[in-house]
């Protein structure tokens, strides 16, 4: 099981690295070369899963938790709520005390038209691989022979190198925020018994926090660091936990081990 994981796990920084860096988009951003990442790293990680259920662990494709969208809706759903419902309550906590302002780069049309693309671009080159990889093939194959919280950890670990590998996370804030995040994305995973609850947290995150601070964002942000630290990372991340626990207290069980089906 651990060759089979690194083995998963060292395709998935090369494609990761062969999407940014081996393709002839460039790197000056754009939503032509972001439409053309997100979609090419769908194309390539879901097949490289699926080749690597069938061929290596040679079990099927029910164990890493990624059901049917209507199987798995309610779980979406919930995940997008425990992030959305803390956000707008600490977008409001930073707007009513002046910690923030907020101001249109563009349109507010445009900024509609930019937040439908944006999160059909995160679904594909982020929440929906990342969560494949990561807390359904490498925490449902951890999870087979070790409790559930060892299996957390070690995918968070996962997590947080392949962050590093890739250059999203080469400082210290960035890599206790991969860590934290995966930390709280396998929770997920634990409490819900599958990956759409995941999909939806860090599809909410991702859309809201590129919207307002990254290269294309369409706001102005004015105090970002603190908008970072209570709206877009410390409400979500704790309140949304602490939601998931009352929610799903009855389906935790930190130290079961993870069935893998064979059929």
């Amino acid at each position: 099981m651990l060759w089979r994981a690194l083995i998963v796990f060292a395709a998935a920084v090369l494609l990761w690295l062969f999407v940014y860096h081996g393709t002839p988009l460039g790197y000056e951003y754009t939503r032509l070369t972001h439409a053309a990442r997100a979609v090419l790293t769908t194309v390539l990680v879901v097949p490289m899963v699926i080749a690597a259920r069938r061929l290596l662990d040679r079990r099927p494709w029910t164990g890493l938790g990624l059901p049917s969208l209507r199987a798995g809706l309610r779980s979406l759903l919930l995940g997008l709520a425990c992030w959305l419902v803390p956000a707008a309550a600490g977008f409001a906590l930073c707007l009513g005390l002046g910690w923030v302002e907020i101001g249109l780069r563009t349109s507010a049309a445009d900024v509609v038209r930019g937040a439908a693309l944006l999160t059909v671009l995160v679904l594909l080159y982020e929440a929906l691989p990342e969560e494949l990889v990561f807390r359904g093939y490498l925490q449902h194959n951890l999870a087979t022979v070790s409790p559930a919280w060892q299996a957390v950890i070690a995918q968070a670990g996962l997590f947080t190198l392949f962050g590093f590998l890739v250059g999203a996370a080469v400082s210290l804030d960035r890599i206790l925020i991969f860590f934290v995040f995966a930390l709280l994305l396998g929770g997920f995973r634990v409490a819900t018994g599958d990956i759409w609850a995941g999909i939806g947290f860090h599809l909410a995150f991702q859309t809201v926090a590129q919207l307002f601070d990254s290269t294309g964002a369409v706001f102005e942000v004015t105090g970002l660091d603190t908008l970072r630290l209570v709206a877009l990372g410390g409400l979500p991340f704790s309140l949304g936990w602490l939601a998931m626990l009352h929610l799903r207290r009855d389906r935790l069980s930190w130290h079961a081990l993870e069935p893998d089906p064979v059929r």
